[in-house]
């Protein structure tokens, strides 16, 4: 299971009350996603809700592909600024508190701190591999991306 089918709406019953109607509680699910980026859903959302919402699609789901929000673009990105937030050196808990801060969204720190082992043993499968092949700037740069997430 991917890590953002682990990624949830902070207020939840909050928000589907301002839209009056329900959405699913996971971020990244296609009913979340078309409900909560229509322009009428929108307009429904106090001030402060609309902002982070609005942040997180400028963020996540800016993209040129046919079948955007659902293609995948969000879930990549969205990876990239787990990562990032990594290799600054936060923690599971400061993670999912920097992503409630930034776009009311979070996770359990358990599941954050799961993703980050996986993708440090897949670094270090891709720099094993990359060996293995004499790709040595491949081998190099993996390398260096798992230094960054191990600190």
């Amino acid at each position: 299971m991917a890590i953002t089918d682990k990624i949830y709406v902070k207020n939840h019953r909050q928000l589907a009350s301002q839209l009056e109607t329900s959405f699913p509680k996971g971020a990244f699910k296609g009913a979340t996603l078309d409900i909560l980026f229509q322009g009428e859903g929108l307009a429904k959302l106090d001030d402060a809700s609309r902002d982070r919402v609005l942040e997180f699609a400028e963020d996540f789901m800016d993209c040129d592909c046919q079948a955007a929000p659902h293609c995948g673009c969000p879930e990549r990105k969205f990876i990239g600024y787990l990562l990032e937030l990594r290799e600054q050196g936060l923690g599971p808990d400061a993670i999912v508190d920097v992503m409630t801060d930034d776009y009311m969204l979070y996770a359990y720190p358990g599941d954050i701190l799961s993703f980050l082992d996986d993708s440090v043993r897949t670094l270090e499968a891709i720099e094993t591999l990359a060996g293995v092949d004499g790709e040595r700037e491949v081998e190099r740069e993996a390398g260096e991306r798992r230094n960054h997430l191990v600190r």
